[in-house]
């Protein structure tokens, strides 16, 4: 059972040096804002030469792999490719294409479908619908012969700042169809910003669509294990040899405990400690799944695990 303890001295040599990789949330593990966190990217480093899989899980939808790829470069991050990034903007495109354009359940093989789908409607900004285009998938708006579209096929809600009663309204038109799909790139309720305030995140969006269509969206980024389903195809990791490392008990932490890894708490973002004790000290199941196994003040705590 997690037990969210301190990581440091010899349990941290033993915990990195039987883990054969780490998965990485983004904004507040590895960068808060235009800021990357002290030691980040020398963790990194020192992780490679160690031969240490890095890999980065991001519930942020509103940059594409390669904007992604370029904020890790312009942060001083060396040697991250975009192979090693899974995004949920990516990840939401790599589902609604297996769903769509290769018939099948996604995470399960399929054959190409006989005739093209319609086109997906998108809350979100141009990263996300990138992703969507680079996935070969056809955007409301964006066809070339509209008086001919087939009806849309699938919804999906992402982080979208231009949000409005007509997008809402919109979105419940194309969802009356009970084929239409309403999928979310991830759960996120609301963000932090660098001033204290916060700003309306995708499950913000996604409920209010929710509510106004009486549907239930499929969620793909975490805590879901999509991402993670993804993860393994393209590496074939061993579950129980990589570890998870998030700033955010609800879905870092509970994500990590969903697919299986050992979970690192780091305090540099969104969850305290005292969160993660108050929930150790419940009585409730669902509660205690949101206790991570360790915790660290910041990611740079765990270099001296690691030989130089």
């Amino acid at each position: 059972m997690a037990g969210c303890r301190r990581l440091s001295g010899s349990s941290l040599r033993e915990v990195l040096g039987e883990a054969e990789g780490v998965l990485f949330d983004c904004d507040g593990v590895l960068w808060t804002g235009e800021r990357a966190v002290p030691g980040a990217a020398e963790l990194l480093e020192r992780l490679s030469r160690n031969g240490k899989a890095t890999l980065f899980v991001s519930n942020n939808s509103r940059r594409s792999v390669a904007e992604l790829e370029r904020r890790f470069s312009r942060l001083g991050f060396r040697g991250v490719r975009g192979e090693q990034v899974f995004s949920s903007a990516l990840c939401s495109a790599l589902f609604l294409r297996q769903r769509l354009l290769l018939g099948g359940e996604a995470g399960a093989a399929g054959e190409p479908s006989a005739s093209p789908p319609g086109p997906v409607f998108v809350l979100g900004g141009e990263g996300l619908r990138g992703e969507l285009r680079e996935a070969g998938l056809r955007l409301v708006g964006e066809e070339e012969e509209p008086q001919e579209r087939a009806p849309v096929c699938a919804v999906l809600v992402g982080y979208d700042d231009q949000f409005t009663f007509a997008k809402l309204s919109e979105a419940c038109a194309y969802l009356r169809d009970p084929q239409c799909l309403l999928v979310a790139t991830d759960p996120d309720p609301w963000h932090p910003l660098s001033d204290g305030q916060r700003t309306p995140g995708t499950g913000s969006l996604t409920a209010a669509v929710e509510t106004a269509s009486g549907r239930k969206a499929m969620v793909v980024g975490k805590p879901n294990t999509y991402m993670f389903e993804c993860i393994v195809e393209r590496f074939g990791v061993d579950p129980s040899r990589m570890l998870m490392v998030g700033d955010r008990l609800e879905t870092d932490i509970l994500f990590g405990k969903n697919c299986g890894l050992d979970t690192v708490l780091t305090l540099t973002g969104v969850s305290r400690l005292e969160e993660a004790q108050a929930y150790m000290a419940s009585d409730s199941p669902a509660a205690k799944d949101l206790v991570p196994h360790y915790y660290v003040d910041s990611i740079a705590d765990l270099i001296p695990g690691l030989d130089e």
